[in-house]
């Protein structure tokens, strides 16, 4: 599983060798739908063997990874991760594969954690966050100033600065400024 700005050479190489079929999916793990995933789990048999390259490209959390291997294991199919050579059909593999989805989720909680605290930090210290403005401040005054004074459209000053009429008006009132009409 992986974004679809993301490379698949490095799990194709490695899973290439190991499987009978390959099946890429650019859907994130995380995000739902994922076609080529629900496709796979479908078409899964009794005795088959799901194989991934890592346990956090197929499930979003522990709770995720350890009810698909209830629901793959109650179809007597087993998991293996080709990265670790983890094989579910053990006892141990079992207990590897719940301790790796435990850490992997306490993973992926560190890094949001860490995002949230660096953004919140970034904030504090003044910096503006998200897409840069279209338009200063000086030139929403002066947009401003000739909607006052002008007989010319919202349309026709917001053409002027290269924008949508109603982004001229929404950058207006993010900044307090009255539209006099």
């Amino acid at each position: 599983m992986s974004t679809p700005g993301q490379r698949h050479d490095r799990q194709i190489a490695g899973l290439g060798d190991i499987c009978d079929e390959l099946h890429v999916e650019t859907a994130s793990a995380v995000g739902k739908p994922r076609p080529v995933y629900d496709a796979l789990m479908e078409r899964l048999r009794p005795g088959d063997v799901f194989v991934i390259w890592d346990l956090d490209r197929a499930y979003r959390s522990t709770r995720d990874a350890l009810d698909q291997l209830d629901r793959l294991h109650s179809q007597n199919i087993s998991i293996q991760i080709a990265n670790l050579g983890l094989d579910t059909s053990t006892p141990y593999g079992v207990l590897i594969y719940t301790i790796i989805g435990a850490l992997a989720q306490f993973e992926r909680d560190l890094l949001s954690q860490r995002t949230k605290e660096g953004l919140e930090a970034a904030r504090r210290n003044g910096k503006r966050l998200g897409r840069p403005p279209k338009m200063t401040r000086s030139q929403l005054q002066t947009a401003s100033w000739r909607l006052a004074n002008s007989t010319d459209s919202l349309d026709r000053v917001a053409s002027d600065y290269g924008v949508a009429g109603w982004t001229l008006a929404r950058s207006l009132r993010r900044e307090g400024i009255e539209i006099e009409r």
